[in-house]
């Protein structure tokens, strides 16, 4: 079974690092990969996102999107599976899918329901959504992202069963 890079992503608190981390641990070779890494080593003059960013909080994304396709690119040279997860919305996306090309991709998009969504946000550790609300953002997702890939409704799901319906819709089996 080949190596791949399998991109993740949906709105926040949509499970993206809890089911990147344990599909990765079901590959062979598996490494997980956050993007958003890449945006938190910026120690001083770091722009955040928001729902209106500035031209540097643009510029600094596309920085972590280049940095995320580069180490994801040199893992699977180097025979890895590559779990890499990050926040893709509409254009974003497809930016991905244009800079990892020549690439086997497994796209996978995690599109909770709202309402599993906000409760999902209620118990992480963290605030993820600030100036802008959890139905505003998953419209404009759902909108404005293409609709290619793998979009799974992990609503009623667990991580683990979420994993298992990405590895079955892959045609893969648990390397574990």
């Amino acid at each position: 079974m080949g190596e791949a890079i399998y991109l993740i992503t949906g709105v926040m608190a949509s499970g993206k690092s809890t089911v990147a981390e344990l599909l990765a641990s079901k590959l062979v070779k598996g490494v997980h990969l956050r993007g958003d890494v890449f945006r938190r080593m910026i120690v001083t003059g770091r722009e955040e996102m928001s729902a209106e960013p500035s031209a540097e909080a643009v510029r600094q994304l596309y920085l972590r999107y280049r940095l995320a396709v580069n180490a994801a690119k040199t893992y699977y040279e180097n025979g890895f599976s590559v779990v890499l997860q990050d926040n893709y919305y509409g254009a974003e996306l497809s930016y991905m899918m244009e800079q990892l090309k020549e690439y086997p991709v497994q796209l996978v998009v995690l599109c909770p329901n709202v309402d599993a969504i906000n409760e999902r946000e209620q118990l992480r550790g963290k605030v993820g959504y600030t100036g802008f609300t959890v139905e505003h953002l998953y419209s404009e997702f759902i909108r404005q992202t293409p609709k290619i890939g793998f979009w799974l409704d992990s609503s009623e799901q667990s991580p683990e069963q979420s994993v298992e319906d990405i590895l079955l819709h892959f045609g893969k089996k648990e390397e574990d």
